[in-house]
């Protein structure tokens, strides 16, 4: 063998070696950038905004699988963190369930105070803030369960404490038109008697409560097919009877 071939032998195996180890070098600094990438991902959602990253990432799964079946290491491949992130925020999937549900009840009562903004008359009032409320469950279904349902009822996690928070956030709003209906007389309820103003508030969201899970169960069809605004129509019927006549 000559010299000449000896050298070309010599040079091709260097070059394959010089080959596998820029592959080999290149892979690495591929997968240190991808680490540095999730790194300061999650760095940008420090202080709070990677909470609401995994929230919203958890609405999201709940809004494409209509069910809370999912873990919380879809809910941090959803928002793009490491599957650790998540227990930075939340104890579990019940607590992160319960943060979702309490925006769902700060979006609720968001809605209903839009929806009421410049009506002083608590007649209309109520019948807005009934129908919103319809409309609200009807185009969030499972978030709608989720908020409403026993999934959530026995937790005792600090989402929990939140989600109560949220809850009577959006029920006041029904109850400060009870009461102001009933103040200015319009409603046939004593505004001096605090049973009488719970069995009002109970009744107005027992019906629109009540007609909401008609409708996703479909079972609202089977009584009332093809009927045009039904939402607004069964929210006048409520309150017609609390108005004073």
């Amino acid at each position: 063998m000559g010299m000449w071939t000896v050298s070309r032998i010599k040079l091709t195996v260097a070059t394959f070696m010089w080959t596998i180890a820029s592959a080999t070098f290149s892979k690495k600094v591929m997968l240190m950038k991808k680490t540095e990438t999730a790194t300061n991902c999650e760095r940008a959602y420090h202080h709070g905004d990677l909470r609401r990253a995994l929230i919203d990432a958890g609405s999201a799964l709940l809004s494409e699988d209509q069910n809370w079946n999912f873990s919380l290491r879809e809910v941090a491949r959803k928002a793009g963190v490491s599957h650790n992130a998540p227990y930075n925020h939340f104890v579990d999937k019940n607590d992160l369930l319960a943060a979702v549900a309490a925006v769902g009840f700060q979006e609720l009562r968001d809605r209903m105070l839009s929806s009421i903004a410049g009506i002083e008359n608590p007649k209309a009032a109520l019948i807005k803030t009934g129908v919103v409320y319809v409309n609200f469950g009807l185009a969030n279904p499972a978030r709608y369960r989720l908020m409403f349902g026993s999934a959530l009822a026995h937790s005792a996690t600090a989402g929990s404490a939140l989600l109560e928070t949220a809850t009577m956030g959006a029920r006041a709003i029904l109850g400060d038109i009870i009461l102001r209906g009933a103040q200015a007389g319009v409603f046939a309820v004593s505004a001096r008697k605090k049973e009488d103003l719970q069995v009002a508030i109970l009744t107005a969201w027992a019906g629109v409560h009540g007609l909401t899970m008609l409708k996703l169960d479909g079972l609202a069809d089977t009584v009332a097919p093809n009927i045009i605004n039904l939402p607004e129509k069964v929210a006048k019927a409520i309150g017609a009877g609390l108005f004073r006549r």
